[in-house]
Order: structure tokens, then C-alpha cells, then sequence
């Protein structure tokens, strides 16, 4: 598999590309959403551009560029409202405005139920501790195609397997 780095990030990298080549076959007009980016200490705003920020991929954050279509499959990434909307709860989008998701939650206790997902602040530490990040994005990833983590304890009728890479 060429062009993905062998790392931490490859299934990331891996899952994603998957993720956006179904969401192009699904039909309907894409929406973009850029998060907003930013290094909590000041001190390293010389070093850590906001182009650096915003290419960063990191595990448990959405992407700086998320795009989604009516009737995409999702995975939440962090606890809104629980118990019906927890991380690891899938939904699929009703409705795309600039600020809120629509959205019917597909697993878990509020199975059936509609819910409104709004813009939040998510901060990360890297592993190095090197820098530590605030992103506002919607909490959320597609999720045509899941993470061997991310589908633990996840209850699906269908699944299949993309072992290109070891997992292992």
C-alpha cells in the first residue's frame, strides 16, 4: 500500500480513505466543515503553525476537514448526552446545517431516536507532550468503515474485513 505511513496513524489513514471513497458513491450534495484549530500555550504559536494544526490526524479528534452527506453513517468520538449519545454510538445524518447535525442515532439505548450533535471544543495532549491542541469540530467520523478499536463492542449484522496491513 503505497503513499500510507507505517505508524501510529496508518489505519487511521487507512479507514479514512475508505470511509471518503464510499461516502463519493453515496448520492447528494456534499458539505465541508473546517475546524478551528488552536496550540493552547502561546509560547509555541511560533513553532506550531495553524496549517501544521490543522493537518494533524489524531486518534480520538476529528478530521480539520470534515465532509458529509445526507444519509452518512457516523461514530460519535466523545459523550454528549448519555446514555443514548456516547463515544462509539453510530447514527446516520437526517439533516446538515452550518452549526448543528441531525441525526438518527442507530445504536444503543436511544436506537430510532433523533438527535442534534452541535460544534464542541475537543483538546488533545500529544504522545510526546510536545504540544497540546484545542480543535472545535463536530465529535464525529464516518463510519462506513470503523477501526478494529472503534468496532469493539459494536453489535453488527454485516462486516467485513480490510486486512491489507497486519492488525496485529
Amino acid at each position: 500500500m503505497t503513499g500510507y505511513v507505517i505508524g501510529p496513524y496508518w489505519l487511521i489513514t487507512t479507514v479514512s480513505a475508505i470511509n471518503y471513497q464510499l461516502m463519493e458513491i453515496l448520492p447528494g450534495a456534499k458539505k465541508e466543515f473546517k475546524s478551528f484549530n488552536k496550540n493552547v500555550d502561546p509560547k509555541d504559536d511560533v513553532k506550531l503553525s495553524v496549517e501544521f494544526l490543522n493537518s494533524l490526524n489524531v486518534p480520538g479528534l476529528p478530521d480539520h476537514m470534515l465532509t458529509l452527506k445526507k444519509g452518512c453513517p457516523l461514530i460519535l468520538l466523545r459523550n454528549i448526552a448519555p446514555p443514548k449519545l456516547c463515544n462509539g454510538t453510530r447514527l446516520v445524518i437526517s439533516n446538515i446545517s452550518d452549526n448543528i447535525i441531525e441525526a438518527t442515532i442507530i445504536t444503543g439505548c436511544g436506537k430510532g431516536e433523533e438527535a442534534l450533535i452541535p460544534k464542541v471544543m475537543l483538546t488533545t495532549i500529544s504522545d510526546e507532550a510536545l504540544y497540546t491542541l484545542k480543535r472545535i469540530q463536530f465529535p464525529l467520523r464516518l463510519a462506513f468503515a470503523m477501526s478494529i478499536n472503534k468496532s469493539q463492542g459494536q453489535t453488527l449484522s454485516v462486516a467485513g474485513l480490510h486486512l491489507v496491513e497486519p492488525c496485529f
